[in-house]
């Protein structure tokens, strides 16, 4: 299942060169994966219950292409890698611009960390279950985590 938004951008995305900041792009990867969550009905409200929440380990932007101030976008979502468990993953995010061309690609490098004793953890089922139904990368690889 492939999971995408539009976003409408704003002024306060763009820098004094009239293309989009930097970190307004890793901003709306962030935004897309709360809406994912949102869409397989996670909220906000599920991780305080669960008490556990995504932690991010790493976040590599490449920018192929500028996007101009006035452009909307879309971001998507795929899954690069998961752990048996799910208790690890990696995602990576298409940016296009409003013509549809392919403008930076975002990677995250993530784990479901307890909240409450604040170390990672295996997420429940219903979060497992969300990024096997999720579309999955040519290059997918399954982590292996070591004791």
């Amino acid at each position: 299942m492939s999971f995408s938004v539009e976003f409408k951008t704003r002024w306060a995305d763009f820098d004094a060169n009239i293309h989009m900041r930097h970190t307004a792009y890793n901003d709306y990867a962030a935004e897309l994966r709360l809406r994912f969550f949102k869409e397989h009905n996670v909220t906000v409200q599920d991780f305080t219950k669960e008490n556990v929440g995504p932690i991010l380990f790493e976040e590599n932007t490449k920018f192929l292409r500028e996007i101009h101030m006035g452009e909307d976008i879309t971001v998507n979502l795929k899954v690069t890698g998961l752990s048996g468990k799910g208790e690890r993953w990696k995602i990576q995010h298409e940016v296009f611009n409003q013509a549809g061309k392919l403008s930076a690609i975002i990677t995250v490098y993530g784990a479901w960390l307890d909240l409450v004793k604040r170390k990672l953890t295996v997420p429940p089922i219903k979060f497992q279950e969300i990024f096997n139904e999720v579309e999955k990368t040519e290059d997918f690889k399954e982590i292996v985590l070591s004791n």
